[in-house]
């Protein structure tokens, strides 16, 4: 796979200031006085801010842990990076790219991120192929491949590379109020890969967000998804991406209030 070394070109817009939805308690909507987990959904085809380029994907920085993350790189690096600077935050600072699956629209931005910031560590599914991994060795980052569950980083783990149907890990990040449990596009069944999630770290998980991949699923499935992921317990979701719009309402009606946006521009925060 190519890796698209354009550099972003659009200047830095004079607006930074985003909304922030808390979700400390249920349907709260006003920031608390406490560190916070920040989670910029920086990339979606679904849109919620006003301002910012959507496109095909899903990419979310996390920016207030011990080290900048990056989950997923989307498609289009010109846009990614262009998002990034309209709400005021620095492609040059990210330490650690986390990409969930091998499709192009989760990978594709990376060689243009990495053309404006090559120090940082790239965390891959085992499955990428060695031509993938050389190419982001070349431009001159380091890789790490993940096959198990393990931990990444400070308080930072993955739930190893899930093998039915497409190859593909999911970002956890641990909290005092549980799991951050964080999926590109889901492929090996979201209800999977949350239940993978808790049992490796032995904790629920208080907020799942990204792509759910239940566009163009039967009712009969979506349901039975929707019942597995309230019987494990899982607080709060957040779909977006290739979750499918009659879909999002259907997670919307069973969380009601526990219902996080989750589009482009969308800025959450969870105690850490």
């Amino acid at each position: 796979m190519r890796i698209s070394r354009n550099i972003a070109l659009t200047p830095l817009v004079g607006w930074a200031l985003f909304m922030t939805q808390s979700v400390v308690a249920a349907g709260s909507s006003v920031p608390v006085e406490q560190e916070q987990v920040r989670l910029n959904v920086v990339f979606n085809n679904l849109p919620y801010k006003a301002g910012l380029q959507t496109g095909w994907g899903f990419a979310c920085l996390i920016d207030s842990l011990d080290k900048v993350v990056l989950f997923d790189t989307v498609g289009n690096g010109d846009i990614l990076l262009s998002n990034m600077q309209r709400l005021g935050l620095d492609a040059q600072a990210v330490e650690a790219v986390v990409l969930s699956h091998i499709h192009g629209d989760h990978t594709g931005g990376l060689g243009t991120l990495l053309a404006r910031n090559p120090d940082v560590t790239v965390y891959i599914p085992e499955s990428f192929p060695a031509s993938f991994q050389r190419e982001v060795m070349q431009l001159g980052a380091a890789i790490e491949t993940v096959s198990e569950p393990r931990q990444l980083l400070d308080r930072v783990h993955s739930t190893g590379e899930m093998n039915h149907g497409i190859k593909e890990q999911a970002l956890i990040v641990d909290t005092p109020r549980g799991l951050i449990l964080i999926t590109g596009c889901a492929h090996p069944n979201v209800a999977d890969i949350a239940h993978q999630a808790q049992t490796y770290m032995g904790k629920n998980i208080y907020l799942l967000m990204g792509g759910f991949h239940l566009a163009g699923r039967s009712g009969a499935e979506i349901r039975a998804i929707i019942k597995r992921l309230q019987a494990l317990g899982v607080r709060k979701v957040a779909p977006s991406h290739c979750t499918g719009d009659n879909v999002i309402g259907l997670f919307r009606k069973a969380w009601k209030d526990d219902f996080v946006e989750g589009g482009l521009g969308a800025a959450i925060q969870v105690p850490r």
